[in-house]
């Protein structure tokens, strides 16, 4: 209100724009401002408040060139009020952590506390029922009780009475030992498979060729070719790095050639008009989109190299995981072949969810269209 007239309009002028901007754009308060013409500036442009009489049922007609902003002279409206950059509105709550909601991290606590609970309780399932059928068989030399296995552990572990471990080598430096050879012989076999499988898929006639004897490799025992190694290269590392080598390979080459032929050609063609090269567009285009089935095909690779490195040690693979439980067999020392398995499949669980861990982090668009 300025004196007894009303604002009923602010002239904002000129501009190339002359249909009516409703107030609630330019979040002002059009009615009942107690402003003098050209007090308010908008976009650095003064504006002119036009008065008009309560009688009068029109308002002046505002200069030519000049945009409108009107409201009803029936009603006031109350805009909402500009925002600092830097100011929260008071409705608004306190930004959730992390961008998850409060209310669902008990929910996901009570999750995970539910799948560790089951997870345990499968786990004394299990032990209970391995020492109900080491009861009943009677014999330690075919079923060893849980408590002879954890004995056992204790022992190799540790030096007792001049002896270390086994064989002079304590549980953890055969299984460390193991694992060196499983990590150079997987990378070895992944790297080759990742190589073959590109250019398998990528290449019809080479795809051809080539994919009968990867299948045919496949498809060997890894004892069937570990004696005409050992015929090749001796008894030493060599061919046992050659063995979970050549173990490693097929997984990760089918799944990159699998992967690799059947990436969308839409978005291939479309990098190639675009102007990339053949190798760009593999590299930009095919690749990521193979990326989760590689990932696969590497975890396969690993699994196929562990259950492998027993057949790798069979000769002269002492130390060694799988070179220990050979050796315990030949004695019939059961509850250390036992404790064997045990080391190489937990140790198996654990880089399964290192790949995992690394999967999910490198692959954030696995699931996703």
């Amino acid at each position: 209100m300025v004196g007894n007239t009303c604002v009923c309009g602010i002239v904002v002028g000129p501009a190339s724009a002359r249909r009516p901007v409703p107030s609630e754009r330019l979040g002002l308060s059009l009615l009942n401002l107690d402003l003098p013409a050209g007090a308010v500036t908008f976009a650095g442009r003064p504006s002119v408040a036009v008065p008009c009489p309560r009688s009068s049922g029109a308002a002046p007609r505002p200069p030519p060139g000049a945009t409108t902003v009107t409201s009803s002279p029936s009603r006031s409206v109350s805009a909402p009020r500009l925002l600092a950059p830097d100011e929260v509105p008071e409705s608004a709550g306190p930004p959730p952590v992390g961008g998850t909601p409060a209310a669902s991290t008990p929910a996901r606590r009570g999750r995970r506390a539910r799948r560790i609970g089951v997870r345990v309780l499968s786990l004394l399932a299990l032990l209970a029922l391995w020492q109900l059928a080491a009861a009943a068989a009677g014999n330690p030399s075919f079923v060893p009780a849980p408590r002879a296995v954890w004995d056992q552990l204790v022992l190799l572990s540790t030096t007792h009475d001049g002896i270390r471990g086994y064989g002079g080598h304590l549980l953890v430096e055969h299984l460390g030992i193991s694992l060196r050879r499983i990590l150079i012989g997987s990378a070895l076999g992944v790297a080759a498979g990742l190589v073959l499988g590109v250019v398998l898929g990528a290449v019809p006639w080479i795809r051809l060729v080539a994919e009968p004897v990867v299948t045919f490799v496949r498809a060997l025992p890894p004892l069937a070719y570990f004696s005409l190694l050992i015929i090749w290269f001796g008894i030493d590392e060599t061919p046992k790095l050659w063995l979970l080598a050549i173990a490693a390979l097929p997984p990760v080459a089918v799944a990159t050639a699998a992967a690799v032929h059947g990436a969308p050609t839409g978005l291939v063609e479309a990098a190639r008009a675009l102007g990339a090269s053949r190798w760009d567009a593999i590299k930009d285009v095919v690749l990521p989109a193979a990326l989760p089935e590689i990932f696969t095909g590497v975890r396969l690779a690993v699994g196929v190299a562990y259950s492998s490195v027993v057949a790798a040690e069979t000769v002269n693979g002492v130390p060694g995981i799988g070179g220990m439980v050979r050796d315990a067999q030949r004695y019939l020392q059961t509850d250390v072949v036992v404790l064997g398995l045990l080391a190489i499949g937990l140790s198996g669980l654990l880089i399964d969810g290192l790949l995992r861990a690394a999967e999910t982090r490198l692959i954030p668009w696995r699931g996703r269209v």
